[in-house]
């Protein structure tokens, strides 16, 4: 009874727009007073920011911050230059160009949002006026920037390590070649719309202008050698590899003398924002996951799952399918923070691997982030190309469909994306 109380007054403070964060707290304190007492009460605000000073949290803003930096310093523009020059020549280059750019800003940002915001800005309006309808313009920039959370660094698995508690670094490993073959995918869609539609050829292939390019964006590419280098090496942990991104791209915005300072504080505001919002979210989380775990929710939950079917794969497609559907209505973030406490104990039970999940619920989260009506980086690709969101899914339907083809690989082939984690880590525990 406590339970469906609790749900009840959280999904009416949702309902009557009261931010998720502080609906969960609330609802989390509710259960708190209900089942232990209002002398219990005394233990929240030590618990809320026990969870949200968690070390690994600091690579959140970190990476944000690398990010705005990328977009103030012309560190974008140089690599829009080098892939254009690269793979520009091939019929509807200028998605394959938005693509490619899409996954090098994913290495250095770790944010969906982030990158559509700041790519988007620039390709969408340089592909309406080359040709390319808004829809398709919205649809390839997001669906592009969704895989962007796949490879890494990736916010949502800083955020699923911290209340999964397993290793960051193993995660970011995992997700590195499920992220090439989403691309890979993408491209190859974009290419049979530009055979269909008779998108323009950008330019015809030079190797002079390649190498042109090329060396102009050295200094934008040594970023993600930086950051990925630093944490397969195992020379630094992925908060510590945030921080040298931030250092990074200070030094290459000033290498370039172009670091525009207006649009550097705008984009640290937004920054910001967006990361007090998850940290808020954390700590709320750490309050309801100790809350369910006295309650033994999650071991009631296991055992009902376990009762229908105890084999793995059986469970993974029942939370694909779970995952999906909550996609709709929840940002990554919130979904995260709300779920994952509940699941951990399911997956101890079956014996998953919880690196392997991760991977597979970072994959449901990305294509949620398409999926309406709330998908945050569609409605910003969207606003940004000024489109009606569901004209731009009828297009987008069709990059989706490669997001969901990673997904079934990876969940159903596991050596694909994990071979790269068994040999960086061969004597890991799972």
């Amino acid at each position: 009874m406590l339970l469906l109380i609790m749900f009840l007054a959280m999904l009416a403070m949702i309902l009557i727009n009261v931010p998720i964060a502080i609906a969960l707290a609330i609802a989390a304190v509710i259960g708190v007073a209900g089942a232990q007492g209002v002398d219990n009460l005394i233990s929240v605000a030590i618990e809320m920011y026990r969870g949200a000073t968690s070390f690994s949290l600091i690579a959140i803003p970190m990476f944000v911050l690398a990010g705005a930096i990328m977009n103030a310093g012309g560190i974008s523009r140089r690599l829009i230059a080098f892939v254009s020059a690269l793979i520009g020549f091939v019929r509807g280059g200028l998605a394959m160009v938005n693509i490619g750019v899409s996954m090098i800003f994913a290495e250095i940002s770790g944010s969906a949002v982030a990158d559509v915001a700041a790519l988007g800005s620039v390709m969408i309006p340089e592909m309406k006026r080359k040709g390319y309808s808004k829809e398709f313009s919205a649809a390839v920039t997001s669906s592009s920037a969704s895989l962007a959370i796949i490879i890494p660094p990736s916010i949502p698995m800083i955020l699923y390590a911290i209340s999964a508690g397993t290793s960051v670094e193993q995660l970011f490993i995992a997700g590195f070649v499920p992220g090439l073959i989403g691309g890979l995918g993408l491209m190859v869609v974009a290419y049979l719309f530009a055979r269909k539609y008779n998108f323009p050829v950008e330019e015809a292939f030079a190797l002079a202008n390649v190498k042109k390019t090329f060396v102009d964006a050295i200094p934008c590419l040594l970023l993600p050698v930086i950051i990925l280098g630093g944490i397969f090496s195992g020379l630094a942990t992925a908060t510590e590899a945030a921080g040298l991104a931030v250092l990074a791209a200070i030094l290459v915005a000033l290498w370039y003398r172009e670091l525009d300072f207006r649009l550097l504080k705008v984009a640290m505001l937004d920054g910001g924002m967006q990361t007090a919002v998850v940290m808020v979210l954390v700590a709320a989380s750490i309050l309801m996951g100790d809350f369910l775990t006295v309650a033994h929710v999650p071991q009631d939950l296991a055992a009902w799952i376990t009762s229908v079917s105890s084999n793995q794969y059986v469970i993974l497609f029942m939370l694909n399918i779970f995952f999906l559907v909550l996609g709709f209505f929840l940002h990554s973030a919130a979904a995260i923070i709300l779920v994952v406490p509940i699941i951990v104990p399911l997956m101890n039970t079956v014996g998953i691997d919880p690196v392997h999940f991760g991977l597979v619920l970072t994959l449901n989260l990305a294509i949620g982030q398409q999926t309406p009506p709330v998908a945050s980086v569609l409605i910003t690709a969207c606003s940004i190309a000024r489109s009606d969101i569901w004209e731009t899914t009828k297009v987008n339907i069709w990059f989706i469909l490669v997001l969901l083809a990673v997904l079934f690989i990876c969940t159903y082939v596991p050596a694909i994306p994990m071979f790269l984690v068994d040999y960086f880590y061969p004597n890991r525990v799972v």
